[in-house]
């Protein structure tokens, strides 16, 4: 693997980014208005709810977690359509890059994007609604790592799906994660679910991390199997995306479809 082909096209999508003032605003706008969105939410429930009445950030907290998986599986598919809608994929090839290397670029690249978008809603929510998401302590550094894994995995899946079908895939980029959330259990536990559901929804690892976090805040307790637990299923499942992404562009590579994947 060679970090300068890694630093290059991370390179061309940070240039990107910088030299786009409306780029940047999209990346700021949607988490911002999320945050400001869930914190009004959650200040009504936490008035009117007996199970959130002692601490007003539940919701919020779980609702910026979930916003920072959100654009980091965005973020990732975002950097690989822009290299289908301006039909440079094949093009980067001539470097000669590896697989390994682009999987490598778009994800620190992606995990920039996210920061840019995230970290000025997490700071306001601290002054408009009271709620700081690093009361859940040293387990946040790792609620984060196992969030973004995460959404890399389900990026990695989109990404091998538009390599296989082509842009016609593109839609479910944007509808992927909201098919999981409901089992995801973000905002209300586990038990709310259908004991047939649970048992589906416990093989995520969104469950057990926004378990955790319901954990930590209601009760002000840290288990950490919640936490191992989760980021063993998140590295299962990262290594069968990378696998299932090899897949997809060696057999579009093999029919011939590789080059028009841009058309």
């Amino acid at each position: 693997m060679k970090f300068h082909r890694i630093y290059a096209l991370s390179l061309r999508h940070i240039y990107l980014i910088k030299s786009s003032l409306p780029r940047i605003l999209d990346l700021i706008y949607w988490p911002t208005i999320q945050i400001i969105l869930w914190g009004f939410i959650s200040m009504f429930f936490s008035l009117h709810s007996d199970y959130y009445n002692h601490t007003a950030g539940v919701i919020l907290s779980a609702a910026i977690l979930y916003d920072f998986l959100f654009r980091s599986s965005i973020s990732f598919n975002m950097l690989f359509l822009e290299e289908i809608w301006s039909r440079n994929f094949t093009n980067l090839f001539v470097a000669p890059l590896r697989i390994s290397e682009i999987i490598t670029a778009l994800t620190l690249t992606a995990l920039l994007r996210t920061l840019v978008g995230v970290i000025p809603a997490i700071f306001l929510a601290t002054p408009f609604f009271g709620v700081s998401i690093f009361n859940l302590g040293p387990s946040l550094a790792l609620l984060f790592l196992s969030l973004y894994l995460f959404g890399i995995t389900l990026g990695l899946l989109v990404t091998s799906g538009l390599l296989r079908y082509g842009p016609a895939f593109e839609n479910i980029a944007w509808s992927s994660l909201f098919f999981l959330a409901p089992l995801g259990c973000i905002y209300y536990p586990l038990s709310i679910l259908p004991d047939w559901l649970q048992t589906i929804a416990k093989i995520l690892p969104l469950v057990y991390i926004f378990e955790e976090v319901r954990s930590i805040l209601l009760n002000n307790i840290v288990n950490y199997a919640n936490i191992i637990t989760a980021l063993k299923l998140n590295l299962v499942y990262f290594a069968s995306a990378v696998f299932i992404f090899y897949l997809a562009f060696y057999g579009a590579r093999r029919k011939g479809t590789l080059i028009n994947v841009g058309e």
